[in-house]
């Protein structure tokens, strides 16, 4: 970071084929740093994940890089088909979440819209040979023909990662999966779909407990739909949900087994001269993240991004404007169904920092300390390595200075819907439609 407290980002890597023709299974859907940051994996519509690995040598590099190499792909999901209700499946990979690490392999959560699994990912660099009763190609030897006992023997070959399903927890959403997260205590999950939260333990796939249900008992007086939900990060019994209505409901599973009453609801009351008919539709939140810390949480709805105090319900203590030019545009973004996007936003590792995505292929850093923000574009344009960032402007009415871009001229098919910070360094990871981008701070 630069001395005057501004966020001075460059280039670091971008991952994905450059052509303009993708495919709409290379479409990035999720992106995700595990708790050192040393993987990253991304999720995809076409149901594969993809894990990076940091380059060793970018870590002793003077000054570091954050370079990632691909580590191992793998299918996680596949399309299926719903004979009952006539439905598809899709294999879209809605949200990864890594476990904290306990011994030389990795494991993973990843879920599309009905199935969440447990994946393992391990390094295998020996194999054994010489075995008394199989063969080498495998085939069982007959007993007759073993006359004598042979010592099986280690033998080195090429470094192998495996991804293996160690569980597979299914039949439990009758609605779309939208959030997972794992507990504090590492032995249990939540996943939440548009109307139920169900409570898991990691080993065990065939019952979940229910813990959040507001489907009401006649459907046609439903009026909130669960957009997220998340584990406190220390308190294992803590976590919250928000909803289609913009409140954030905190539950705490000691004070009873069905948390359908809230300990807690942040809600701002909405602004009167704001009001219009699409108030309900951008009041909507997308996501919610808990601080690092555990004190605070940030929730994103359309044009915004607000930092709330877990001590105080009645008002956010932050809120930051993410693309406030756009307020006048919503009639035509809800013609084109831009207005329902649902933008994610992420912690950078000492909770100073925010991030979220806009259009345009446009993302927003905030600065909590220093109260400045910036525009920056993840651009094929920049793709040499330590190119520096330009902050970028956008230009509302009136005369456009030369470095801005006009409000009409945004492309609002390009827009960055996933962002991942590292949990210790200033590394970002940026998804634009298929293609991952990678940015630190200046060399």
């Amino acid at each position: 970071m630069a001395g005057n407290g501004e966020a001075s980002w460059c280039f670091s890597q971008i991952k994905g084929a450059l052509d303009d023709d993708v495919t709409d299974a290379d479409i990035i859907s999720c992106v995700e740093f595990n708790h050192d940051g040393e993987l990253l994996a991304t999720g995809d519509k076409g149901g594969r994940v993809v894990i990076f690995q940091r380059d060793p040598a970018s870590k002793t590099a003077n000054p570091r890089r954050g370079e990632y190499n691909v580590y191992s792909t793998f299918q996680s999901h596949e399309p299926e088909f719903d004979y009952l209700k006539s439905l598809e499946i899709e294999e879209k990979i809605n949200k990864i979440r890594w476990l904290r690490r306990k011994n030389p392999a990795h494991f993973l959560l990843s879920t599309n819209d009905k199935t969440v699994k447990l994946w393992k990912v391990s390094e295998r660099d020996k194999s054994f040979e010489g075995y008394n009763t199989k063969e080498e190609n495998g085939l069982t030897r007959d007993p007759q023909n073993i006359t004598a006992l042979r010592v099986p023997s280690v033998k080195q070959i090429p470094l192998m990662v495996e991804a293996s399903p160690r569980r597979i927890f299914a039949n439990a959403h009758t609605y779309h999966i939208n959030s997972i997260s794992v507990n504090s205590d590492q032995e249990t999950y939540l996943s939440a779909d548009d109307l139920r939260i169900n409570l898991w333990h990691l080993e065990v796939t065939d019952q979940s407990f229910n813990i959040v249900d507001i489907k009401p008992t006649n459907m046609e007086e439903l009026t909130e739909v669960i957009t997220a939900a998340e584990f406190h990060p220390t308190e294992c019994n803590v976590f919250v949900y928000s909803s289609s209505k913009g409140t954030i409901r905190l539950c705490d599973m000691r004070s009873s087994a069905l948390c359908d009453r809230h300990s807690k609801q942040f809600e701002e009351p909405e602004n009167p001269t704001n009001r219009s008919f699409f108030s309900e539709i951008i009041s909507s939140i997308s996501d919610v993240k808990l601080s690092n810390s555990g004190r605070y949480m940030i929730s994103r709805d359309y044009l915004s991004i607000k930092v709330w105090d877990l001590h105080m319900e009645t008002k956010p203590i932050e809120t930051y404007p993410v693309h406030e030019y756009l307020r006048a545009k919503l009639c035509s973004l809800y013609e084109n169904d831009c207005i329902f996007d649902k933008f994610e936003c992420c912690w950078n590792g000492k909770d100073t920092s925010i991030m979220t995505g806009s259009y345009n292929n446009f993302f927003r850093v905030f600065d909590r300390n220093a109260k400045k923000d910036v525009t920056l574009e993840a651009s094929r344009d920049i793709i040499k390595p330590k190119t520096v960032l330009k902050p970028r402007k956008v230009c509302t009415g009136g005369k456009r200075k030369k470095d801005e871009i006009s409000v009409d001229c945004l492309d609002f098919n390009k827009k960055i819907l996933h962002t991942a910070w590292h949990p210790q360094e200033n590394i970002i990871a940026v998804a634009a439609t298929n293609n991952l981008f990678i940015f630190q701070d200046k060399f």
